[in-house]
């Protein structure tokens, strides 16, 4: 079509995909900046295939007829262009590895991380509880396993708000999550006065 940049050809995606063994569910995934964004809800829906074909794209772009006749699907990882789709692929395949069986020692820590719940993760502390003066929160040394449980939901919702309004925006608050993040907020705010004064 005359533009600036090589296209690439659709003759060796084609033959490429074609002389794979098929499984089924499969997905033919290109790797494209004006593909669906990635996210967690996406990789758990890919994860339960039983094959995926990535697609990456080099140069100016594909030929159209790889997005509309071969590709099942596109894919972002964001609002940026890459050299390649090379570094996508790894993300997406990481994405999708760590959430199949048998890959983390335990399936349940997957539950609790960013993006399961639709809330950031809460902070995590490991030993010892004092570090060049800077304590654990009190709470975690308590063993009330439903106050940490309620500081932890505190920790998610605060964070979340602070640093990614717009995924409680999705996620409507129950009262107690309300009264939770107001709370939080609250002694933040009485955290950060208190070290002003001391500066």
């Amino acid at each position: 079509g005359g533009g600036v940049g090589m296209v690439l050809k659709p003759e060796p995606f084609f033959a490429a995909v074609a002389s794979l063994p098929r499984l089924d569910p499969r997905e033919i995934i290109l790797l494209t900046p004006q593909g669906q964004p990635l996210n967690q809800a996406l990789l758990r829906e890919l994860a339960q295939k039983a094959q995926l074909i990535l697609l990456c794209g080099q140069y100016e772009g594909f030929d159209e007829r790889i997005r509309q006749y071969l590709a099942t699907r596109e894919v972002s990882l964001g609002d940026f262009v890459l050299t390649g789709g090379e570094i996508p692929a790894l993300a997406l395949i990481n994405g999708v590895v760590r959430l199949l069986p048998g890959t983390v020692g335990k399936m349940d820590s997957l539950r609790s991380e960013s993006f399961e719940t639709g809330l950031l993760e809460y902070p995590q502390y490991t030993r010892p509880p004092e570090f060049q003066g800077h304590k654990v929160p009190p709470v975690l040394l308590s063993g009330d396993h439903r106050a940490i449980a309620r500081w932890r939901l505190q920790q998610q919702l605060v964070r979340t708000w602070q640093r990614r309004p717009d995924l409680l925006a999705k996620r409507p608050l129950t009262p107690e999550e309300q009264q939770l993040l107001a709370e939080g907020l609250a002694e933040q705010h009485t955290d950060a006065e208190e070290q002003d004064q001391c500066l």
